[in-house]
């Protein structure tokens, strides 16, 4: 499983981010591996009108309707037909573990799915105790990383994160640079399921391409 954050990058932005997901469906297509691209809520309808993928969010708000300006609300995300939601990036993090559990809630009972973000092992064993459907272990400092990935600087870390979220019941997602099948390939032998990753395919020249190369990391 390959989930690709789309951020705020021009290169996934309003019709560029179409062109992408259009390239993740073929490389989806062709190899059989589960890829989901998460994209901005503004480019969310545009994106899901034009691609048979399962299509998640960067974030949601602890809230529901009523007078909250410039805040997303999970119920509309999921009437337009997304998919999931992150929560708790490292780019985006909730002020307190109160409203991350709010945030969380509110997603489920509007039939979102969610995975959270954690950044320390710590962190990590609040977050498996929420139940999301997945959650993430990245360390901020290797995030947007090209020049190594969690997989190759601090392995030992995420058998730990396995560790912690094996015995919360939790499937756990890797990030972090991640940028080549032997990143996805050691992350998935230290007990990930899959990966997030971002900068490597959407500043890619050809991203299908590099797709098509990463999934050998599930070979």
């Amino acid at each position: 499983m390959i989930f690709v954050n789309y951020k705020t990058f021009e290169e996934s932005s309003g019709e560029k981010a179409i062109t992408l997901t259009k390239s993740i469906e073929e490389a989806a297509r062709e190899s059989q591996v589960k890829m989901i691209p998460v994209v901005q809520i503004i480019d969310a309808e545009k994106v899901l009108s034009s691609t048979t993928l399962e299509v998640w969010i960067q974030h949601i708000d602890p809230f529901s309707y009523g007078p909250h300006t410039g805040w997303d609300l999970p119920e509309e995300a999921a009437k337009v037909g997304i998919s999931g939601v992150f929560l708790n990036h490292s780019e985006h993090k909730f002020d307190s573990f109160e409203a991350l559990r709010t945030a969380n809630e509110k997603a489920k009972e509007a039939n979102l799915k969610t995975l959270i973000f954690a950044g320390s092992l710590e962190e990590l064993k609040n977050v498996v105790t929420l139940k999301p459907t997945f959650v993430a272990y990245e360390p901020p400092e290797l995030v947007g990383s090209t020049e190594t990935s969690v997989a190759r600087a601090r392995p030992e870390i995420i058998s730990q994160a396995a560790e912690v979220a094996r015995k919360g019941g939790e499937p756990l997602i890797v990030g972090a640079g991640v940028s080549s099948g032997e990143d996805i390939r050691k992350s998935l032998e230290l007990g990930a399921v899959g990966v997030a990753i971002a900068t490597a395919v959407v500043k890619s020249p050809s991203p299908k391409a590099k797709l098509l190369e990463l999934v050998e990391g599930f070979k």
